[in-house]
């Protein structure tokens, strides 16, 4: 956005989707938590527990290009609807499995796979669907407020009731996570308009993702930032998949106190979510990219070497400032520079690239936790993203002119 210019109001459309995203991310929330008190309730093992992130993200690495593929294809709206429907079919059978007494680790990570599977549709077309709702000016503003109920959602409210949902009997969470999901789909059907991508002509699934690939690989600033933003990604998550560990190990916090954390989480978010707009009015779009980019990394060599809770706080605190301002600025930019009618197969492939790297970060967190110590990864994780912190700064500097253009129409 320009500095001076004031983005136009956001209608009654976008806060339609806002009160449906923010039903879901409550939803999401709860899940968030959940599944990883029951891993740790079930195993120890490190290994083990980061394989849930990694079965949780595994889907976007083998079907993120189709389900992009698919949001170009479908309307958008009903896509969202429709994974929410599954998602509280898939809670469902989880709640079947556990009130039976048969949950395992491993009926876990069939569960995480299903619902990452269908977050891989869902997020795709959330994405996708937002600059068909708000124009070019009001993708910050727009992202902002998704931000924070996003934020609202999967830590203020979703991870502190879902905790304690869990202590009170560990099939509670999961069914209001299941309700959460249908309501969803209902408030989603409520966005009035048509919201399918507009085709010149048919085409096969096959040939739009390679569209997508292709017209992705073609950017100057996209397939730097895609590439960076992936191993940013992965080594993130050498240590997030660890944070239930770090609180019950490291910080000795109670299961049904674990929510606690993500509340400094969520007052993080929120803080990056306020100030990330009129930061980038003052310093500009491609600074605060940078800075945006440093603070999480920063905040995890910082955890790797304290032990007090209050001091893990505000470093936990700490990465989700960072955290937000950096998704709220990369997201506008992408939905900035993507053609409207590629946009769902374009932020797939980036999805791939993205998130595709979480699952094998994860899993060498663990091993690195297991030979030496969960704080060790953190501080690790840290130093790693500091590198591709610096090839950020490289890239931004060499386009800045193009970012700051993309926001003038």
């Amino acid at each position: 956005m320009v500095a001076g210019k004031s983005a136009p109001a956001l209608d009654r459309s976008f806060w339609k989707v806002f009160f449906a995203s923010a039903t879901a991310n409550c939803a999401d929330g709860i899940g968030k938590i959940s599944l990883p008190l029951f891993a740790a309730s079930v195993t120890s093992n490190p290994v083990l527990i980061s394989g849930l992130t990694a079965f949780a993200f595994l889907p976007w690495l083998l079907f993120g290009l189709p389900g992009g593929a698919l949001v170009d294809r479908l309307d958008r709206r009903r896509a969202m609807s429709t994974v929410n429907i599954m998602r509280t079919v898939l809670l469902g059978a989880l709640v079947l499995f556990i009130v039976a007494g048969a949950g395992n680790i491993l009926m876990l990570y069939v569960a995480a796979f299903a619902l990452g599977l269908c977050q891989v549709v869902y997020d795709s077309a959330a994405r996708a669907i937002l600059p068909q709702v708000v124009g070019r000016r009001s993708l910050d503003k727009a992202n902002s407020w998704l931000t924070v109920e996003e934020t609202v959602g999967a830590s203020f409210v979703g991870p502190p009731a879902g905790a304690a949902l869990f202590g009170w009997y560990r099939a509670v969470p999961f069914i209001c996570g299941a309700i959460g999901f249908a309501l969803t789909a209902l408030l989603v059907l409520a966005v009035p308009g048509r919201f399918r991508a507009e085709r010149t002509e048919p085409t096969t699934l096959r040939a739009d993702i390679r569209e997508g690939v292709r017209w992705l690989w073609r950017h100057p600033v996209l397939r730097g930032l895609t590439i960076l933003s992936g191993l940013i990604a992965g080594f993130l998550s050498m240590a997030t998949s660890l944070t239930i560990l770090y609180a019950l190990n490291t910080l000795h916090v109670s299961p049904s106190l674990y929510g606690v954390l993500f509340i400094a989480m969520g007052a993080g978010g929120l803080v990056g979510s306020a100030v990330v707009g009129p930061l980038t009015s003052r310093f500009g779009r491609p600074r605060m990219i940078t800075i945006a980019a440093t603070i999480a990394p920063v905040m995890c060599v910082l955890l790797g070497t304290v032990t007090n809770l209050w001091a893990a706080g505000g470093w936990f605190f700490g990465i989700a400032v960072g955290v937000t301002m950096w998704n709220v600025l990369s997201m506008s930019l992408r939905q900035a520079m993507i053609p409207a009618e590629l946009l769902g197969r374009v932020l797939g492939a980036h999805r791939v690239a993205l998130w595709g790297g979480i699952p094998l970060g994860a899993l060498i967190g663990g091993a690195l936790a297991d030979r030496t110590s969960v704080p060790a990864a953190f501080f690790v994780s840290g130093l790693a993203q500091l590198v591709v912190v610096v090839m950020i700064y490289r890239l931004i500097s060499r386009h800045r002119q193009l970012i700051v253009d993309s926001f003038e129409s």
